[in-house]
């Protein structure tokens, strides 16, 4: 796995590197320069994902057997969870969709379910706030709308 982990770290290094100087490429928006623009996320996007392959790089896991069936299942129960998540978040809000979503896969890794719920109802809330009061990016409220 060390050697897998570092080949997959260099990879996803040059393919956020790229991506990161594809961002820097887009167009100034009409009107001007803004502090949240198109190219923004992308961004930080590239940023962390680079960190995070340097660290896969310098840092790989430890050699270990895996049964490919369970592991399969743990990540369809994955996708589809963010599937959900992705579908639910017009309907019900952004808040109880990130709730739930957080929350289950927090238990899914081991959280109790005290501690998995409260995960996702921090998580979400400080989410939230963040996209409609710093980025001034509105996220749909749903049920919380009444």
């Amino acid at each position: 796995m060390r050697i897998n982990d570092r080949v997959f770290g260099l990879l996803m290094l040059i393919l956020a590197v790229a991506y990161g100087w594809g961002a820097m490429q887009f167009p100034i928006p009409f009107g001007g320069q803004e502090s949240v623009g198109p190219e923004t996320f992308p961004i930080i996007l590239s940023v962390v994902m680079s960190i995070s392959a340097i660290y896969m790089m310098v840092k790989p896991d430890p050699d270990e057997k895996w049964s490919p069936v369970p592991m399969l299942i743990e990540l369809i129960v994955v996708a589809l969870s963010i599937l959900l998540f992705a579908w639910a978040i017009e309907p019900i809000g952004f808040i109880p969709a990130a709730t739930f979503v957080v929350s289950f896969l927090s238990w899914r890794m081991g959280a109790n379910f005290v501690k998995s719920l409260i995960t996702g109802v921090v998580s979400s809330v400080i989410i939230f706030f963040l996209f409609n009061n710093v980025l001034e990016l509105a996220l749909p409220l749903g049920l919380l709308e009444l």
